[in-house]
C-alpha cells in the first residue's frame, strides 16, 4: 500500500492526472502512485463520468482520489466501484468521518495544511496511518504550489512515529532532493511542479522529479 512503510526510499505520487495516456507514461517512468482530482473547483478536475479509463490502469499502479468535502454519492461510487485504491481528503473532514470510511474498507490519506507547530497537533486526531502535509493558504484546499517550513515535517514525523508523513507543497525537480534529505518523508507529492499547464504533465520534468526524489533517500 502507498506509501510502503518498509521502504527507506520515499514513494512518489504524481497528482492531478487527467488523461489515460499520460497516466500510462508516468507509470512507465516509475511513479508509485497517481492522484486523480475529483474536486470540481480544481484546475485539474476530472469528472467521474470521464473517469471510465481508471479501471484499465487499476492493476498497474496505486490510484488516489483527491477529494474536498465530497458528497456521499461521490464517496459511495469511489468506494463501491473500486475506481481508486485510496481516498485523499483535503477538506474539513472530521476524524469521525475518516473513521467511518475506514470502517467501510476504504484506505484514507488525510491532508492537513500546516503553518506552525500548533497546527501539527491535529495529526494525532485522525485514525488513518497516512498524513499529507501541505502549505496553508486561506481558502485553498491544496494545490497551492507553495512550500512550508520543512522543519515542521520533521517535527511531525518525530511526534507521530506511527504515521506515514507525505510531503507536499511547492515541490519541483529542483528542490525535491533537498526536501527528502531534510525531512525523510514516507512519500512526496507533486502536481504543479511538473506541469506544462494545469492537468498536463511535462514528462521530462516528471522523470527528473522521480530521479531526484529517489536520489535524496
Amino acid at each position: 500500500m502507498f506509501p510502503d512503510p518498509s521502504k527507506s526510499i520515499p514513494a512518489v505520487k504524481i497528482c492531478g492526472i487527467t488523461q489515460e495516456q499520460q497516466a500510462r507514461d508516468i507509470i512507465a517512468l516509475g511513479a508509485d502512485a497517481l492522484g486523480i482530482n475529483f474536486w470540481p473547483k480544481s484546475k485539474r478536475y476530472l469528472p467521474l463520468e470521464k473517469a471510465g479509463w481508471l479501471p484499465r490502469i487499476y492493476d498497474s499502479t496505486t490510484l488516489v482520489a483527491v477529494l474536498v468535502n465530497a458528497d456521499a454519492q461521490t464517496l459511495d461510487t469511489l468506494v463501491e466501484e473500486r475506481l481508486v485504491h485510496i481516498l485523499q481528503l483535503h477538506g474539513d473532514e472530521s476524524p469521525d468521518q475518516v473513521a467511518a470510511l475506514m470502517d467501510r474498507g476504504a484506505h484514507v490519506i488525510k491532508a492537513l495544511a500546516v503553518r506552525d507547530r500548533d497546527s501539527l497537533a491535529r495529526i494525532g486526531d485522525y485514525p488513518c496511518q497516512s498524513i499529507l502535509l501541505d502549505a496553508y493558504n486561506p481558502g485553498l484546499y491544496g494545490g497551492t504550489g507553495e512550500t512550508f517550513p520543512w522543519d515542521l515535517a520533521v517535527v511531525a514525523r518525530e511526534q507521530f512515529p506511527d504515521k506515514r508523513i507525505i510531503l507536499s507543497g511547492g515541490l519541483t525537480p529542483g528542490n525535491v532532493r533537498e526536501a527528502v534529505l531534510a525531512t525523510r518523508p514516507a512519500a512526496v507529492d507533486v502536481a504543479s511542479g511538473v506541469e506544462s499547464s494545469p492537468g498536463i504533465k511535462d514528462l521530462a520534468m516528471v522523470r527528473q522529479f522521480i530521479q531526484q526524489a529517489k536520489a535524496g533517500a
